[in-house]
C-alpha cells in the first residue's frame, strides 16, 4: 500500500485510502459495504495478451466480461485472465489486493467509470480500498487503451 500512495502523492493526485474489516470478494459486495453505485467499483484485472500482460480497471457495473469480443476493440488477438501465480509474480500483489495503481504494466481503462465522480478499487492491502476520480486514475497510470462503454459483457 505505500507504494500506492507514494505514487499518488508524488502525483500531488487526490485519493482517500477507506479501511474495512474483511477482504472485499466481489462487486457487490464492495458496493454494499461502502454504499456505493456497483458501477463504481473498480477491479484490476491482469491479463494475458499475444503482446505481453496488461491490467484492465473495469466497472463492476459490467459483469462477466466476454474476452473474445474486447481483444480486437483494444487492438489485442487474444485476452485472458492470467492465473494467480503469474499474476503475483507480474505485480508482487496477491489476486484480489492488486491496487489500481502501482505497477509496471500498461493499463486498459474502462470508459464506464468516467461516468461516476469517484471509483474505488485495490490499494494494495485487502483490508483497504482506495477511492479515487476517475481523472486521477487515467493521470496515474500507463493507459494504453479504453474499453468503450456499450462493450466487452455477456
Amino acid at each position: 500500500m505505500e507504494r500506492v500512495k507514494r505514487l499518488l502523492d508524488e502525483q500531488g493526485l487526490p485519493y482517500e485510502l477507506i479501511p474495512h474489516d474483511q477482504p472485499i470478494r466481489s462487486a457487490r459486495e464492495g458496493a454494499s459495504l461502502l454504499g456505493i453505485e456497483i458501477g463504481q467499483t473498480a477491479p484490476a484485472l491482469i491479463l494475458e495478451t499475444d503482446k505481453g500482460h496488461v491490467a484492465l480497471i473495469v466497472s463492476g457495473k459490467r459483469g462477466r466480461l466476454d474476452f473474445a469480443q474486447m481483444a480486437p476493440l483494444l487492438g489485442f488477438r487474444q485476452l485472458k485472465m492470467a492465473g494467480a501465480t503469474e499474476v503475483k509474480r507480474i505485480t508482487g500483489y496477491e489476486p484480489g489486493s492488486v491496487p489500481l495503481v502501482g505497477y509496471d504494466l500498461p493499463v486498459v481503462l474502462d470508459d464506464e467509470l468516467f461516468s461516476y465522480p469517484f471509483v474505488y478499487g485495490g490499494a494494495g492491502d485487502p483490508l483497504w480500498t482506495l477511492k479515487l476520480s476517475p481523472q486521477a486514475l487515467e493521470q496515474a497510470s500507463r493507459v494504453v487503451a479504453r474499453l468503450p462503454r456499450e462493450t466487452g459483457g455477456k
